[in-house]
């Protein structure tokens, strides 16, 4: 058995020697194979759900381990469900991809498809030990009657693995979110790491959750919306400081010469004096509560207000805009304000309240500016790597957005559709969060060093994450930022 499992092992690497060059972590190949990866372990493995092996392993499934030696399909299934998860109720060891290990490669014949090479690391981890192990792994995927299926794969190379003592933060961060995760009864939890201005890593933690599952990321829908206002403004088709009269006014205030006053500076950085929601008012109506442009209060009225201008203006939609300004441009193929048939409901993330009760899901037919906004970790990463690689903003209108346009308390402002952190020593964090019903989220940007923490929870109970992660990955920077907003 030993020399059959060495000759075929040299077979495999010799073949491997031979195939196409990788595919790019962006290609529809990679991220299929890592959707089928994040079933057969998220789910599959790490929740003792044999029925993921059933539907995703090759009735010819070869399986050979360094340790265990060699299994075809029936033999790994029947050790897996009476070894490992002979108790699932008691079960501890969890799988998690290296994420930045992995590489795809094509296979080809006559220009066509029919399977692919799966490289990288994984790291498996028991909840009661400090040290995880970790060990590469290749699997051979292949189309069978246009589905696909792992028909090879080998385990080798298995060591301990001290996160702690690691270069590899990601790692340490990710042993940290399945603690995190666990600790505060989160479903679904989503993190993304960018590094030197680029999204170096994507997690998302949950027991039918992929790694380009959609959230609902609530009020992160406003930088959005703000991004696209600056856009037109880049673009000489938009005015910063225009009256927003000349283009809307809302029947509830238009007997009130405080209208006149309305800008989009003021409106992108929270001056205008409106409530968050006019329903929120016993006669249901919008009112100023102040005089614009003397003080911040937050206002998702405001960015409403800003909608129904531009889509006047230009007779398109907001959504419309987006895309043409935004999602297209930066390849945010999952983003949407409105819920419609392009809608991936599959990949959906349900909030749940702290009882572990579902909130029905919003299906906004039309934008809303403020709210709702549909999206993933990466297509949000992309949008905020644009924005710590200058927005494809001219200077002075980048400038513009990370000024100081109104101070909200103690170190901490607002600019043009973010909250900005006055860390000292002339550095800033750029930030914005969103809370609804079932939606946590939240982003830090550090523009100086291009860093940057991107957090979505599908949990009333979500926000109880951040602080632990703000410090164990941005250190005394987050630290700073969490005294801010403590204070």
């Amino acid at each position: 058995m030993t020399k059959y499992i060495y000759y075929s092992l040299f077979l495999f690497f010799t073949f491997l020697q031979n195939i196409n060059a990788q595919v790019d972590s962006k290609s529809e190949l990679y991220k299929t194979i890592l959707a089928k990866d994040s079933l057969l372990f998220t789910i599959g493995f790490n929740t003792c759900d044999a029925t993921q092996f059933e539907e995703l392993m090759s009735n010819k499934l070869e399986f050979f381990h360094d340790k265990d030696g060699f299994s075809n399909k029936t033999k790994f299934i029947n050790d897996f469900k009476t070894g490992l998860c002979k108790n699932p109720k008691l079960r501890q060891v969890k799988r998690s991809l290296v994420k930045e290990s992995t590489k795809i490669y094509p296979l080809y014949k006559n220009d066509i498809l029919y399977g692919a090479i799966q490289n990288g690391e994984h790291l498996f981890s028991e909840e009661h030990e400090s040290q995880p192990g970790i060990a590469k792994f290749t699997n051979l995927w292949l189309l069978e009657n246009n589905e696909w299926k792992l028909t090879k794969s080998y385990s080798y190379n298995h060591q301990a693995y001290d996160l702690k003592k690691s270069e590899n933060t990601n790692l340490f961060i990710e042993n940290k979110l399945e603690i995190l995760q666990k600790k505060y009864n989160i479903k679904t939890l989503g993190l993304g790491i960018i590094e030197n201005g680029k999204l170096k890593e994507i997690k998302v933690l949950g027991e039918s959750s992929p790694y380009n599952s959609i959230f609902n990321v609530a009020s992160l829908t406003k930088p959005i919306t703000a991004m696209v206002t600056l856009q037109l403004i880049n673009l000489g088709k938009w005015k910063l400081d225009e009256p927003i009269y000349n283009y809307w006014t809302d029947p509830d205030i238009a007997k009130d010469p405080r209208n006149k006053k309305l800008t989009t500076r003021l409106i992108l950085s929270h001056q205008t004096g409106f409530p968050n929601w006019r329903w929120q008012n016993d006669n249901k109506k919008l009112n100023f509560e102040f005089e614009p442009g003397t003080k911040y209060q937050y206002s998702g009225e405001g960015y409403e207000y800003l909608r129904k201008a531009l889509e006047n203006k230009f007779k398109k939609s907001l959504e419309q805009l987006a895309k043409e300004l935004i999602f297209v441009p930066l390849k945010m193929n999952d983003t949407s304000y409105i819920w419609s048939k392009n809608t991936d409901e599959s990949r959906f993330v349900i909030g749940y309240n702290k009882n572990d009760q579902p909130y029905e899901i919003v299906k906004n037919k039309t934008a809303n500016a403020a709210d709702d906004l549909q999206t993933t970790i990466e297509d949000y990463g992309n949008f905020l790597v644009n924005i710590l690689n200058g927005g494809n903003l001219n200077e002075n209108i980048y400038k513009e957005m990370i000024t100081k346009q109104v101070k909200t308390k103690e170190n901490k402002f607002f600019g043009l559709g973010l909250d900005i952190y006055d860390l000292g020593n002339n550095e800033l964090a750029l930030s914005h969060g969103g809370s609804d019903s079932g939606s946590q989220c939240i982003f830090i940007l550090l523009p100086k060093t291009k860093q940057g923490l991107i957090i979505f929870t599908n949990s009333d109970e979500g926000y109880k994450i951040y602080e632990e992660l703000l410090i164990e990955y941005l250190g005394e920077k987050g630290k700073k930022i969490v005294e801010i907003e403590t204070k």
